[in-house]
């Protein structure tokens, strides 16, 4: 009786992770930095992706007419594009963390710094590419 009680605990405890084949992962409450996680419950996930934040920044329109016009940092015009262009990828991460698989994403590296490390896509330049005006123009 005793060994069939351990064989059904081992189950129930198996089982989450039999069914679909994934491997659920959460960080620990003693490493989890909010700051790092853009989308997604950090808590309880099953595909995680990471991003480069400042390549997303550089991508958006705000950012390359910072570029192209030679504002002045420190400006007031400078600030006012600086911050447009952080809501847009912020915007872009959430969106895509919204209609694709991956059900967090963090900030490049921040996984992989854990112990133990999480793997995670980079999924950077699929994020830029949500950005794409002409795309957006074409759904």
């Amino acid at each position: 009786m005793r060994k069939m009680a351990q064989s059904l605990v081992l189950l129930l405890v198996a089982m989450p992770f039999m069914g679909a084949g994934f491997i659920a992962f959460s960080i620990p409450a003693d490493q989890l930095d909010a700051q790092k996680v853009f989308w997604g419950e950090p808590t309880n996930f099953e595909k995680p992706g990471e991003v480069n934040y400042e390549e997303v920044i550089r991508a958006t329109p705000e950012y390359k007419e910072l570029k192209d016009k030679k504002v002045e940092k420190g400006t007031g015009k400078y600030w006012i594009l600086l911050s447009k262009a952080s809501d847009r990828a912020v915007q872009a991460i959430s969106g895509f963390g919204e209609d694709t698989e991956y059900d967090l994403i963090t900030a490049e590296g921040y996984l992989e710094s854990l112990n133990p490390a999480i793997p995670a896509d980079d999924v950077t330049k699929l994020i830029i590419k949500t950005m794409d005006p002409a795309r957006k123009n074409a759904r």
